[in-house]
């Protein structure tokens, strides 16, 4: 008889590539594969080899959204009765951590960021003390656990004394196209979530002083209409385009049209400075070379693999000549497709397999 996973997540599920490959991973393995989030008004439509539920929530964010989240997706849980719960980040925690014990069942824990530190909870000590005490709670308790990258793996074994598996979130490996950008106008994406601490503001800043070239922002986020603002404070409505959500597939296509692709983070919290953005791996399948923020887990691979320049800090005129030199003298990527071979979904699923057929 054919095993059933519950995979919980509180997004939308339309753009969580991580999450989309777990599924995957998990049908190869067997199981019967429900993903369970949440539907927006804006959310994308869904073509998946597996069933997905999204909810439709009385509440958008907030203590409200989380607690009407966990209440419904621990109801859905005990209901179901999963033979396993593949519970993503520490907002899904609660509802399937309960439904696991109650009804025994195996549950896997992926820690997509160390949540309690993200920015937005920087000054609001109480939040922040609420996530930390679930954290506290329940993180030394789970036996099946991973998450994206060494450093947060070594942060919970000395916090928690718990061993979390690295599985990387990297895109799963396609022959790289040839760049069919041959115009003189140049093109620098960023592609996630438009929220604080990103570095787009200050992008955004140095675009005035960079050269004959659009910026592709991809996605959506909570500082968006400040974004859009600022656009239009310093002029430069022609050279910035907003394109909010769009599919994998879509976006893929966009990507590789870029010269170079941005991954700037502001040292605001260890999730940042800790973090292995899959928008690193997603630029280097793609051959387009980063920018991107020297801290660990990034340098990591930007140096180890030669695939874009580390900066440090990020005054308007400095980003410019930084951007403005990688354009008129690009980096070599011929060798980015070998490097794709072996940072590829296929080789880190491996990984994730021996974590879900664990006993």
């Amino acid at each position: 008889m054919q095993k059933t996973a519950i995979v919980c997540v509180t997004n939308d599920l339309s753009t969580d590539q991580r999450v989309h490959k777990t599924c995957v991973t998990l049908q190869k393995c067997n199981y019967w594969v429900i993903e369970y989030g949440r539907l927006l008004p804006d959310s994308l439509p869904l073509e998946r080899s597996y069933f997905t539920l999204r909810k439709k929530l009385w509440f958008r964010n907030g203590p409200l959204f989380y607690a009407e989240y966990n209440i419904r997706l621990f109801l859905y849980l005990i209901n179901k009765n999963p033979d396993l719960i593949f519970s993503n980040d520490l907002d899904t925690l609660p509802a399937a951590y309960l439904a696991s014990r109650l009804r025994n069942k195996k549950l896997i824990f992926d820690a997509h960021e160390l949540f309690p530190e993200v920015p937005e909870l920087a000054n609001r000590p109480l939040i922040k003390a609420i996530w930390e005490k679930i954290e506290q709670l329940i993180l030394p308790n789970i036996t099946h656990s991973l998450t994206v990258c060494k450093s947060i793996s070594n942060y919970y074994k000395q916090k928690y004394n718990i061993q979390m598996a690295v599985v990387r979130n990297v895109p799963i490996y396609k022959v790289i196209p040839k760049n069919p950008n041959h115009s003189t106008s140049k093109t620098i994406i960023y592609q996630g979530a438009l929220n604080k601490g990103r570095g787009l503001e200050m992008v955004l800043d140095a675009m005035p002083f960079v050269k004959n070239t659009t910026l592709l922002i991809v996605g959506d986020g909570d500082i968006r209409s400040l974004l859009e603002k600022k656009v239009k404070l310093l002029k430069i409505e022609d050279r910035v385009q907003f394109l909010g959500k769009i599919s994998g597939e879509k976006l893929s296509e966009l990507t590789i049209t870029a010269d170079i692709g941005l991954c700037l983070l502001e040292n605001i919290g260890l999730n940042y400075y800790y973090s292995l953005p899959n928008r690193i791996f997603d630029y280097l399948h793609a051959g387009v070379p980063v920018l991107a923020t020297n801290f660990p887990e990034i340098a990591s691979i930007v140096e180890t693999y030669k695939t874009g320049i580390l900066i440090d800090h990020y005054e308007p005129a400095y980003l410019a000549g930084v951007i403005n030199n990688m354009l008129e003298k690009p980096l070599e990527t011929s060798h980015f497709d070998a490097i794709s071979k072996e940072l590829c979904w296929e080789k880190e699923e491996k990984c994730l397999i021996s974590v879900i057929n664990k006993q």
